[in-house]
């Protein structure tokens, strides 16, 4: 092979490159930033967190590059819907109320909710069967992040409560320990890690049993994404069910939680 040949083999390897390089499918995908430990930036504002694990993981078996967009929570879908960015990777539960909007991928993580107040409260909001006293619940103030699957579930089954809307969720540990609210409701997870666990958290605890009515908590936590894009949505479905099934997901769990939090049986789904 001569010199001419071996530089046009060069020159085509460099276009290649460039056409493959040129035409990498990149993703665009949103998220709070500061939902720790799910979603969050670190001291060096690095992003991290079980979300992040998620999205890079799935993003690696489907060849596509990411680009993170941080947005407030209660903007999440109308971004979405707007073309702001391509997917939700935000511990965003799966609901059909959410549904009527976006479409979702299969669930990659369990979607649970427990309330949490002081140790002395002496409330007695639940009774024998887990179920809520819903009188025992009038003129409580409790706090809840804004558009939340908990905001649901308290108007409809608790309505006597007085409901104290935050947009985010490191304003209700802040209200609750100084008394501006009696309750708040959250991810049972983070708020241990967060919360619970730290100096802040003493004289606290959890007030309720793990709430996990499907029918407002939905059945997991899912990648959200505009309808109509059914293989794209087929892609990160059959991604996620190779990352259980690998072991993947329970590794990025165990990095922060002493045990899984996807249901297994989601690997056939």
């Amino acid at each position: 092979m001569n010199f001419l040949s071996l530089k046009s083999l060069a020159v085509g390897a460099v276009a290649l490159l460039a056409v493959n390089t040129a035409s990498a499918e990149v993703l665009r995908v949103g998220m709070e930033c500061t939902y720790a430990p799910f979603n969050y930036r670190t001291a060096d504002g690095e992003l991290t967190g079980y979300d992040v694990d998620v999205a890079k993981g799935v993003a690696e078996i489907i060849g596509a590059d990411l680009e993170f967009v941080c947005q407030q929570w209660d903007g999440m879908i109308p971004a979405l819907l707007a073309n702001k960015f391509d997917l939700i990777v935000a511990s965003m539960s799966i609901t059909d109320a959410r549904m009527e909007k976006i479409d979702f991928s299969s669930p990659y993580r369990d979607s649970v909710g427990r309330l949490i107040g002081k140790v002395d409260g002496d409330l007695n909001l639940f009774d024998d069967n887990g179920d809520p006293i819903s009188a025992n619940f009038d003129g409580l103030r409790v706090g809840l992040e804004r558009a939340s699957t908990y905001e649901n579930w308290f108007n409809a089954k608790l309505p006597g409560a007085e409901i104290v809307l935050y947009d985010g969720s490191e304003p209700l540990y802040l209200d609750l320990k100084n008394g501006r609210v009696d309750l708040i409701m959250t991810n049972p997870m983070k708020a241990q890690l967060r919360f619970l666990d730290k100096e802040d958290g003493s004289g606290f605890a959890f007030a309720s049993p793990a709430i996990s009515e499907v029918e407002y908590f939905g059945v997991g936590v899912g990648i959200g994404l505009r309808q109509g894009q059914d293989e794209l949505r087929d892609r990160l479905s059959a991604a996620i069910r190779e990352l259980i099934n690998n072991g993947s997901m329970t590794e990025y769990a165990l990095k922060i939680f002493p045990f899984p939090i996807h249901n297994p049986e989601w690997g056939t789904m």
